[in-house]
């Protein structure tokens, strides 16, 4: 049987053409109150974003910056989903 995050750190299609894949990596993990600012910035013009987005949304990515969302934001819009789900199925 495969593992399941084996499966999950696999590269996906989406992330070849990914802007990040050309900046410093280090930006996309500041420092526990550091800015985010500079990998927000690389975010902003990707083409691939919501790509990327949803892929941290879908496996609950702790760290970083995915999607140019913290993970702050990222538990918001998983709740929000959640909350849209449960009126929708009522």
């Amino acid at each position: 049987m495969q593992r399941i995050t084996t499966r999950l750190l696999q590269p996906v299609e989406w992330q070849g053409k990914a802007r990040c894949a050309e900046a410093d990596p280090e930006i996309f993990f500041p420092e526990r109150g550091g800015s985010s600012k500079a990998a927000r910035a690389v975010c902003d013009g990707c083409d691939v974003r919501a790509q990327c987005l949803e892929y941290a949304l879908n496996n609950k990515e702790q760290f970083g910056i995915w999607g140019g969302t913290s993970e702050r934001e990222r538990r918001r819009l998983r709740k929000e989903r959640t909350l849209r789900r449960l009126r929708t199925a009522s």
